[in-house]
């Protein structure tokens, strides 16, 4: 039923409600069928779900799984699609309230992969929280 809405709904303000209360809900509940349902949307032909794989861990703070975050970037890191460069950003911003020094590493090793909005938008919290001294 989620997918049918964030296929059908194809519009940021459906699909982030769905991708981080909904989708994320089931990922924690179910986290080894729905992380290979999220790596498999990850490499989608459709944006919504890539984007849902990229942030549907957006509200687990210190439980989050980096393995299934990085893979679901992974794919999406040269893309042209501002709505995939965003999601990338804002993934790794909440990841920075948990733990900046790894988002910073993160940045720093696929700075030339990385888009500078995807950046940008990754070290909002980094260099607002004070708690990393060097951010790329």
């Amino acid at each position: 039923m989620y997918e049918e809405l964030i296929v059908r709904g194809a519009w940021w303000d459906i699909v982030d409600g769905v991708a981080s209360h909904r989708v994320g809900g089931l990922l924690a509940a179910h986290p080894k069928p729905m992380k290979k349902t999220m790596l498999a949307w990850s490499r989608s032909d459709d944006l919504w779900k890539r984007r849902t794989a990229i942030i549907c861990q957006l509200r687990f703070k210190d439980a989050i799984d980096l393995d299934l975050l990085y893979g679901a970037i992974e794919p999406a890191l040269g893309s042209k699609e501002f709505f995939l460069r965003k999601a990338i950003g804002w993934a790794l911003r909440q990841h920075a309230w948990t733990d900046p020094a790894e988002v910073v590493r993160y940045v720093a090793v696929h700075a030339k992969e990385l888009h500078p909005l995807s950046k940008r938008e990754a070290l909002k919290n980094v260099r607002a929280s004070g708690r990393v001294t060097a951010i790329p």
